[in-house]
């Protein structure tokens, strides 16, 4: 027979049986009230839930006498604290009042079901299987017959719970006061509020004391009626059925709440074929350390969030799951419907350049109209009768309005209808139509991004900044005035220093001191070689000068230089049509012999020098010795300088504006810019020899004229152009575009990669030979012409003199990576200068060694600049 026949039989005996129930031994309520007040709450309707639920499906089951007899002995009384005690009371008195109104048919006890369950179960140290590999017998099976099926009275009264809803409180009435403490409702007639928002009313029970509560769990236990905890929750006792009472007597006694279950079940053996997770292989197994540490993936994928949440491409909806693609996040604009807006926004043409295909060129708009457009123009707009005349005999298309005539109206109602609107739209649409448009695209920069960034001037030292010595020029012109420097130039050990003055004088200066040392006067020399061209024979000597020589005017010195190599002493002076060769006396021991064999064939020269005949160069320039002349021998400076003073002259047809020396100190160029084919002259010291290396005069007059520092390079100036030509192949090889008007000075760097010239017109051009043949950089710095301009030998600086009075010092770098361009820096502006007839710094000069700057002016007045 099935287990469910064997309850229906049961339960027809049940309702023939009018037999009273047994007595139960109830729970002491003290212990239950105690547990009520620890952390352990009963819900009270979750339990009459249940045994509504019992009853509607099956009557309770009858409990036997043998059931109740050990409860006593099992339940162990577990005291109450003092801190309920006014709870325990007001629990007594809702326990009355339930007492009142329940009757012994809400607990139907059975007693003719018997339980077979044991009502303990000893301890073992027994191990799991025995001997024969059986597993023992488990608690759970205690319950179960010899043929190992479990009694049909356990399983009626341990019935499984209905799990259909896991609301416990269907109804809502039950407490929600959540984790309030319930201390907080002693002075109040409630506990709380249910579902409903209803206050939940303390029953008569919760007010009895500990005694009361007392007395009335032994009148239970004396009825063994029933068994009743206190639920703290809603302050109210609750009856206990026979199932809980059964579930809680096997809780206390080590079983499991239910009979059928199977703590030891029989070990299935699985081949070892079965996947490992389905077959439950090696499940008693202890997890891996690694398991409980942080995942390394993890950690990646939050830092990754957290950067794209740093850089705003995610948001906090996005991580929160609101948003699944943040592209949803886009605000796209909303229909704005009938709603104003402007009608020209300007922002057609953006759109139009947005959208994909032909890029879109817009109209040319029509101009604004005039003011001859006026309706009321100004009279100087109103045709007279014979512009009118004028206007009608030419094309429409050369009228200065088309066809619109200016005409004047007393006010703006007067104005009629425009006869040709209809003609000139039209025109314009045909213009629009048939001329193709060109984007023309304008150029949006930052005006001061344009400007390089310059390193400090501090940071570019050292360079001149102070003006430290002063060199004074005596005597003075017949106006009454300081006489002018117009040149100078430092020796190649930087000791001393000569200024060429207007007077015609060259004079050589002591650097370190500013003392004088010697004065030639190079005009009666000059004089005297100019009266030998004109048929005086050059053999005669005059003590006294002529009357004609002594009327002429004072020549100035146009040019000095002296000799760049530190074995020749020996200056270069251009004085009217001649260059006079000059010894300076300031040679050592050594170096004595060597200059005196290099002026030997200049100081013993006849006829005109070694110059040939029939070369262009004999009618261009004539070689003349001094060596007789009564005053052009002075004492030297120093002692082993042997003989000082001019030793020859050379004298040409035409004024000599310029002399530069070669870098060896054997040749040197004079410039004649009004002798032609002859304006340039190469010549050869050692050798008294000269010659022409032009045939005719190309791209206009030559003004200057310089050797390469290495390679043999001669550059020639003019007004507007630099030519470079090859002195051995005799063929020009570059000509430089400098865009001036006319260039008053030029220099080579050191290096001869790069040339600087200024001009008149206040520009100083860089040329970068490597680079073309327009200028690498103009700067316009000065106010007013520039007069020098010269590279330091060692040191990258530049300098330029101007007639503003002031001299500006560059940080001139030049690499020799050709991928970097030179770095050009504006450092310094040196003063000390007045302008004088509109001249001012006529000359300057850099120190051959120090970062030191000569200057000398039109003022008279020569300084030493040094970096202080």
């Amino acid at each position: 027979m099935s287990r469910k026949k064997k309850q229906q039989e049961k339960r027809k005996e049940e309702e023939e049986d009018d037999s009273s129930a047994p007595d139960v031994e109830p729970v002491d309520s003290g212990d239950e009230s105690s547990e009520g007040s620890s952390d352990e709450e009963y819900d009270s309707a979750a339990e009459n839930e249940d045994d509504d639920a019992d009853g509607s499906k099956d009557a309770d089951p009858e409990v036997s006498d043998d059931y109740y007899e050990g409860s006593e002995d099992e339940f162990e009384e577990q005291g109450s604290s003092d801190d309920e005690d006014d709870r325990l009371e007001r629990q007594k008195q809702l326990g009355d009042d339930d007492d009142d109104d329940d009757e012994d048919e809400d607990v139907e006890i059975l007693d003719e079901i018997e339980v077979d369950a044991p009502r303990s179960w000893p301890k073992t140290d027994e191990k799991k299987r025995g001997a024969d590999g059986r597993g023992k017998k488990s608690v759970a099976e205690e319950g179960k017959d010899e043929e190992g099926k479990i009694s049909d009275a356990a399983v009626a009264l341990l019935h499984a719970d209905d799990l259909s809803s896991d609301d416990e409180d269907e109804d809502g009435e039950g407490n929600r006061i959540g984790r309030v403490p319930l201390h907080w409702y002693d002075d109040h007639d409630h506990i709380g509020y249910d579902a409903h928002g209803n206050q939940v009313i303390k029953s008569a029970s919760a007010g009895k004391d500990l005694l009361d509560q007392a007395i009335k769990a032994s009148d239970d236990l004396e009825n063994k009626d029933k068994f009743t905890v206190y639920d703290a929750l809603n302050a109210k006792e609750v009856t206990l059925t026979p199932r809980q009472v059964e579930l809680i007597r096997r809780l206390q006694g080590g079983a499991f709440a239910h009979p059928e279950h199977d703590a030891h079940p029989d070990y299935i053996d699985y081949f070892s074929g079965v996947d490992p997770i389905k077959s439950g292989l090696n499940s008693d197994r202890y997890e891996k350390k690694t398991r409980f540490q942080p995942s390394k993936w993890e950690k990646l994928q939050v830092r990754r969030l957290l950067h794209r949440l740093k850089c705003g491409s995610i948001n906090m909806d996005y991580l929160e799951g609101k948003v699944r693609d943040m592209n949803d996040l886009v605000k796209r604009p909303e229909e704005e419907g009938d709603k104003p807006f402007p009608l020209w926004k300007g922002d057609e043409e953006d759109e139009l350049a947005l959208r994909k295909g032909p890029q879109h060129v817009p109209a040319p708009k029509v101009p604004p109209p005039g003011h001859a457009y006026s309706y009321n123009p100004p009279e100087e707009y109103l045709p007279s009768e014979k512009e009118l005349k004028e206007w009608k005999e030419m094309d429409p298309e050369d009228r200065p309005h088309g066809h619109f005539v200016p005409k004047k109206f007393d006010n703006l109602r007067s104005v009629g209808a425009y006869e040709h609107s209809v003609k000139e739209r039209f025109e314009r649409c045909l213009d629009l139509y048939l001329c193709p448009r060109a984007l023309k695209r304008r150029l949006n920069v930052d005006p001061e991004s344009l400007v390089p960034r310059l390193p400090r001037a501090s940071d570019l030292r050292p360079f001149p900044t102070t003006k430290c010595v002063k060199y004074v020029v005596p005597g003075q012109s017949e106006e009454g005035e300081r006489v002018a420097v117009r040149c100078l130039s430092v020796s190649p050990d930087g000791q001393f220093l000569v200024s060429g003055g207007e007077d015609g004088i060259v004079r050589m200066w002591e650097v370190q001191t500013g003392r004088l040392l010697r004065s030639w006067d190079l005009n009666e020399m000059a004089a005297k070689a100019v009266g030998a061209g004109a048929g005086q024979d050059e053999e005669e000597e005059d003590d006294e000068p002529s009357s004609k020589e002594t009327t002429t005017n004072k020549l100035p010195i146009a040019s000095l230089e002296w000799n760049p190599n530190r074995s020749h002493h020996v200056l270069l002076a251009a004085v009217g049509k001649c260059a006079v060769i000059i010894s300076t006396g300031t040679s050592g021991l050594d170096d004595a012999e060597v200059t005196d064999a290099l002026l030997s064939a200049a100081s013993t020269c006849k006829k005109g020098g070694n110059i040939a005949p029939d070369s262009r160069a004999a009618k261009a320039v004539s070689w003349r010795s001094l060596r007789k002349h009564k005053k052009s021998t002075t004492a030297p400076v120093s002692a082993f300088g042997g003989k000082s003073g001019p030793v020859a002259l050379l004298r040409t047809n035409k004024d000599v504006s310029s002399v530069k020396w070669h870098r060896k100190g054997d040749y040197f160029t004079t410039v004649s810019p009004k002798a032609g084919a002859a304006a340039v002259l190469i010549h050869q010291l050692s050798k008294a020899a000269s010659q022409q290396p032009f045939g005719k005069s190309k791209g206009g007059e030559a003004q200057l004229a310089c050797f390469h520092p290495q390679k043999p390079f001669l550059f020639v100036a003019t007004k507007e152009h630099v030519r470079v030509y090859h002195l051995v192949k005799q063929v020009m090889v570059k000509r430089l575009l400098s865009g001036c008007r006319h260039i008053s000075s030029l220099d080579v760097h050191p290096s001869g990669d790069h040339v600087v010239a200024g001009s008149l017109d206040r520009r100083l051009v860089w040329f970068d030979l490597d680079l073309a043949s327009t200028p690498y950089k103009t700067l316009k710095y000065h106010e007013r012409a520039l007069r020098a301009v010269g590279f330091h030998p060692r040191r990258p600086l530049m300098a330029s003199a101007s007639d503003d009075g002031t001299v500006h010092v560059f940080h001139s770098a030049v690499y020799s990576d050709l991928m970097r361009n030179p770095l050009i820096v504006p450092v310094k502006v040196l003063r000390g200068h007045s302008a004088t007839k509109g001249l001012g710094a006529l000359s300057m000069a850099f120190h051959p060694t120090q970062p030191w700057l000569f200057s000398a002016g039109a003022d008279g007045d020569i300084h030493l600049f040094q970096d202080l």
